[in-house]
């Protein structure tokens, strides 16, 4: 009996100890500071994947507006006398519809447009539908009824609000009404009726909200908008990556398209439409109405630089192996006009010809564009070749113009150990790197950067996120491992100048790829784990970095150091010390920071700490819960020049210190 008592002690303090946290002993030096942390250093990555664009961060609320997809009618039905022309005012748009008496009065002519999986609509929020429009016959004017309806409605009506509009002019002219919904519906249908023997004929159809993002009328999402700025941003890539290269050169994105009146900026057929036969979207296309010139001002709105992706003439190289996909290398005069052409719509004076059109569409002031990227995931000796002469012609005429190359698909690997020496031989100021990775890869990431040539170009890494290894979705472990591995991108922030994880955004009924930073659908959206990493790493980036040792040795996960990996940056701004670390281990880690070299009469006068934890690792936010994973503060107690806490497992926390 004694014998057993005494095997169940030894056992409970067995349990015990284990439950102790382990102890590390860190130095952060802070004599000295070192590399400075670029303004750019976190930002954000657009792609119009996922419906994006159209369905997405662009507020328009109806498809196929100008009537230009290959089947004129998709996203619309039409009743009555309806037909399609295509002699209308806008040349890149030629199309339009022309309703006609159904010739009874008891029959009736229009058209519904079922909006993006469903139109959106809150109650009490109004929504400016607009249509350029004109009596093709002339004479007395024409009428048309515009209702926002729920088509299941149990209700004696069907719709929930309506307005009249009396088209008045031979001429096509464009008019426009305010409705003001009276319910919340996520899956209204906008109905149109002819209301008059008069026929009519209607182009670029739309539908807004007048509470856009800044308020302006050719908006942006809301909601959407806002979470880009609160994630402090100081780079914003665009338009994309794929979709710059297109699945064959045209269908490429054409940034000259996308600017000038919205009503003749062409349809673009989307890179991601055909890719996936398992999540297919036939109705996926590009209107272009978030185009560049939205873009610079998102960017300026939002405070980040802009960083336009342009095509070198190569089409996606995935899809077209064949030389004859692409343009030869002789050939390039177009591409690179249109590389010169952008930089002067950006930031050329208004008596230039796109300096002149950007101050056309409201901003007269330059966008003070200072980086352009050239390529996207191009590969093998087709890419140095094509890239060489826009090197040597924006060097000509825009030196002050940084050119970002590419390093490939890959994070490493032949393609990757070809490209990096042909970008430093092109004089490229910065490499985009790619990687979407299991577990494993970032785990083992932690000192990838640590022994980068200093000498060569900066890293961009443009395009990450952490794919759990039989598990393609968002959820915390995947996060927690992307905060891990972007202590490495701080610590060596000498190097890399920026970084931007990818995709953005998903909307829940059309996604094609995940994970993705932000999802939605046509009335909330949500933002998960890793949003939440990144604008915690961006809100407390600091100025600079500082060195952070265990055993003279970076906090890079490595064999013996627990599982942790850990940065630490000095604001000087703000005179703080900022340590993060994420503890990927199932075990509570005790930290004890030691911060040499601060004056003797220097003390730490407040500190806090800004969590993320979770206890199941396969979760994330949802719209349902969009609060389940988010960070949470507090105070700590700090020493004079000292910090000792515990750090639960599978964490990731940001300890704020002030002086």
């Amino acid at each position: 009996m004694k014998k057993s008592t005494g095997l169940l002690a030894v056992m409970a303090l067995a349990a015990g100890m284990g439950l102790q946290a382990q102890t590390n002993e860190w130095v952060i030096q802070t004599k000295k500071l070192g590399a400075e942390i670029q303004p750019t250093m976190y930002g954000l990555f657009f792609e119009d994947i996922n419906y994006a664009a159209d369905g997405g961060l662009y507020a328009e609320l109806v498809k196929n507006r100008s009537f230009e997809f290959p089947q004129s009618l998709m996203g619309w039905k039409s009743f009555g006398k309806v037909s399609v022309r295509d002699d209308g005012p806008f040349e890149r748009n030629p199309h339009y519809v022309r309703l006609a008496y159904a010739g009874h009065p008891h029959k009736h002519t229009g058209l519904d447009n079922e909006g993006f999986f469903g139109i959106g609509v809150e109650k009490g929020k109004e929504y400016r539908f607009s249509v350029w429009a004109r009596i093709p016959d002339g004479g007395k004017a024409g009428k048309i009824r515009v209702e926002l309806i729920n088509p299941s409605s149990m209700g004696e009506r069907q719709a929930f609000a309506k307005a009249n509009l009396t088209i008045d002019s031979k001429e096509w002219k464009k008019y426009q009404v305010i409705l003001k919904s009276d319910v919340t519906d996520a899956k209204s249908v906008l109905r149109i009726f002819l209301d008059s023997p008069q026929t009519v004929d209607l182009e670029h159809i739309s539908l807004f909200p007048t509470d856009t993002w800044k308020g302006h009328e050719n908006g942006l999402r809301k909601d959407l908008a806002q979470a880009l700025a609160d994630l402090k941003p100081g780079v914003f890539r665009f338009p994309g990556g794929c979709i710059v290269e297109g699945t064959d050169l045209a269908t490429r994105y054409d940034w000259k398209k996308s600017v000038g009146a919205v009503e003749n900026r062409p349809l673009n057929e989307n890179r991601w439409q055909y890719t996936f036969q398992h999540r297919f979207y036939p109705d996926y296309y590009q209107s272009y109405g978030l185009g560049f010139y939205e873009f610079f001002q998102l960017s300026e709105e939002i405070g980040a630089e802009p960083l336009p992706v342009l095509s070198c003439g190569l089409a996606c190289q995935f899809q077209n192996p064949d030389a004859e996909a692409h343009v030869p290398v002789g050939e390039l005069e177009g591409y690179i006009q249109d590389a010169l052409d952008l930089i002067e719509f950006a930031n050329g004076d208004t008596d230039t010809q796109w300096g002149k059109l950007r101050a056309e569409m409201g901003h007269p002031a330059p966008f003070n564009l200072k980086f352009i990227g050239i390529g996207n995931e191009q590969w093998g000796k087709e890419y140095p070749e094509h890239l060489e002469p826009f090197v040597a012609a924006i060097r000509k005429a825009h030196p002050e113009i940084k050119i970002v190359g590419s390093s490939g698909p890959d994070s490493e690997g032949k393609q990757f150990d070809y490209l990096w020496p042909e970008m430093k031989r092109l004089k490229a100021d910065l490499v985009d790197e790619h990687f979407y990775r299991p577990e494993s890869w970032f785990l083992s990431q932690g000192a990838r950067y640590d022994n980068y040539d200093r000498k060569g170009p900066k890293v961009f890494a443009g395009e990450y996120a952490c794919h759990g290894k039989g598990k393609k979705w968002n959820h915390y472990h995947a996060s927690l491992l992307e905060a891990a591995f972007m202590t490495g991108l701080e610590r060596n922030a000498d190097i890399v100048h920026m970084a931007t994880y990818a995709p953005l955004f998903a909307h829940v009924e059309g996604w094609q790829w995940r994970p993705d930073m932000i999802w939605y659908d046509n009335l909330n959206s949500v933002r998960t784990v890793s949003y939440y990493v990144q604008q915690l790493y961006a809100t407390y980036k600091g100025t600079h970095v500082l060195p952070l040792m265990m055993d003279k040795k970076p906090v890079t996960g490595a064999e013996g150091q627990n599982g942790l990996f850990a940065s630490a940056v000095y604001d000087k701004a703000k005179d703080e010390y900022i340590i993060k670390v994420a503890n990927t281990s199932d075990k509570l880690q005790s930290l004890q920071m030691t911060f040499a070299g601060m004056k003797k009469q220097q003390s730490f006068s407040q500190g806090k700490c800004i969590k993320l934890t979770a206890t199941d690792m396969d979760k994330d936010n949802t719209l349902d819960n969009p609060s389940a994973i988010v960070p949470h503060e507090s105070e700590v107690e700090v020493g004079a020049q000292s910090l000792n806490v515990e750090i639960e497992p599978n964490t990731f926390a940001v300890y704020v210190l002030k002086k």
